[in-house]
């Protein structure tokens, strides 16, 4: 027992190294996480003081257990045994498929890169690019909504820079979570989107196991309380309209709802308008051929990162406008229900299409919208006659209650400053004080017209494709 043992310097490293992981795994890294959490416990708490919807628990449970959770969910075990059924393949091989949509879809969110991190990086690629027409969500909106309620912000999608700007709206009163496609499933932006909340989907899945695993994330989420936003198009806006809702996700939301049960759902509408969308001609392109394959390239985000730099240095660098954002009115599930008790059993279109009118209703009317639905219009045109028609065209839509985003100072003019964005990009052609169509771009005139067709009834009817819906 006491005999000297003669190792050789490899094996000794090796034992110590065993030792050293052995004694950080069982002793030092639990007492390290535990010190983490409660810190983070701490923070969350004092975080959630000045929040007017507090981060709810279910955000702040350890994403292992979450996973857990999901996967021996009665329901999902019920789509297991099908899917095994289904597919001749063992019960084990079908739940460890679970396992991995559920590892896929559930975030790992972290309070200090949510509030700490991302809020103050969305804030300042939306100012550093846009000039942002409201600071935050009216308060009145939010301050209105029963506090035991899950709110859940359905919001029309024209842009990639709808997540940016939107969690920098809403991160002053609360954790916004919301569905991401498979664009953003790329390293290291796939972390960061996670640890902010967001949970990927697969758009186009028809798996059967896969839907059921999704499905039951998000009415456990909505169960907990977790603030949600939601993209009822399913996608980009292609033609600049707001188009008509894809059911699938609020239709998880709808079917676990039980009247005098369940916790209420307030839809809350959002409308986003923007005097450029970045992505307009890749959008525009889409709409032409039919394929929605928006794929996101290195080598592109480098080069258009190091050009906007170029003219950042250089000075020459113009903001894209203006990016604005509406609240409409609210709607509630549980009022909606006791309202219309004859979409009982098939609720979920009817609400869909009355999120979407609301949306319709509120989205901001901007200058380069106008001036390119000015142009849809009448055709070409001298300056004099773009001012007259630009401004009885915006006191039309004001009378009609629309959104009215304009400059605030009586410095800035938004005649000039939509025609002088549409003749930087060569929409419009000047020859003297006469304006007039580049019809090559006229795809990107009329983009940009119907964002706001449908406030000008019987004006652009050949734009807007959009339906009414109930209001």
């Amino acid at each position: 027992m006491t005999r000297t043992v003669d190792l050789p310097i490899w094996a000794l490293a090796l034992i110590l190294a065993f030792a050293a992981v052995t004694f950080a795994s069982h002793f030092l890294f639990p007492s390290v996480r535990w010190f983490i959490r409660r810190r983070m416990e701490r923070a969350v708490a004092k975080l959630n003081t000045r929040l007017t919807r507090p981060i709810e628990p279910f955000k702040l449970a350890r994403r292992h257990d979450m996973i857990q959770r999901l996967i021996y969910d009665p329901e999902v075990t019920q789509a297991v045994v099908a899917h095994a059924r289904d597919e001749g393949v063992p019960e084990q091989v079908a739940f460890e498929m679970a396992r991995r949509y559920a590892r896929e879809i559930v975030p790992r969110f972290s309070a200090f890169m949510y509030f700490g991190f991302a809020i103050r990086v969305a804030k300042f690629i939306s100012k550093g690019v846009y000039r942002v027409r409201i600071d935050e969500l009216d308060e009145k909106v939010l301050e209105g909504i029963d506090p035991e309620a899950t709110v859940v912000f359905v919001m029309n999608h024209r842009s990639n820079m709808d997540y940016v700007l939107v969690t920098w709206l809403a991160g002053r009163r609360s954790h916004l979570s919301y569905a991401v496609g498979e664009w953003a499933r790329v390293w290291p932006l796939s972390m960061l989107i996670r640890a902010m909340g967001a949970y990927f989907i697969r758009r186009k899945s028809r798996n059967a196991l896969y839907r059921k695993v999704l499905q039951r994330y998000i009415q456990t989420a909505i169960r907990s309380g977790t603030t949600q936003g939601v993209f009822p198009e399913g996608g980009l806006s292609l033609d600049g309209a707001v188009g008509q809702p894809k059911v699938g996700l609020i239709s998880y939301i709808v079917d676990d709802f039980v009247v005098g049960e369940s916790r209420d759902v307030v839809f809350v509408p959002v409308a986003l308008n923007y005097d450029r969308v970045i992505e307009d001609r890749m959008l525009i392109g889409a709409g032409k051929t039919g394929v929605r394959r928006f794929r996101l390239r290195v080598f592109d985000v480098v080069r258009h990162v190091v050009a906007h730099l170029f003219l950042r240095f250089t000075g020459r660098f113009k903001r894209f406008g203006y990016a604005s954002v509406s609240v409409g009115e609210p709607l509630s599930l549980a009022g909606f229900m006791a309202e219309h008790p004859d979409h009982k059993n098939e609720p979920t279109v009817p609400i869909a299409r009355r999120m979407m009118a609301r949306i319709r209703a509120v989205v901001p009317v901007l200058p380069v919208p106008v001036v390119a639905a000015v142009f849809v219009k009448h055709g070409d045109m001298d300056r004099n006659e773009v001012a007259g028609r630009f401004h009885a065209m915006v006191h039309d839509m004001r009378t009609r209650g629309a959104q009215i985003h304009m400059p605030r100072s009586p410095n800035h003019d938004p005649v000039q400053q939509g025609v002088e964005l549409l003749l930087v990009r060569r929409v419009l052609v000047a020859d003297g004080h006469r304006l007039s169509v580049n019809e090559e771009e006229r795809p990107i005139l009329n983009y940009y017209a119907r964002s706001i067709a449908h406030l000008c009834p019987g004006e652009l009817s050949q734009l807007d494709r959009s339906e009414s819906g109930a209001t």
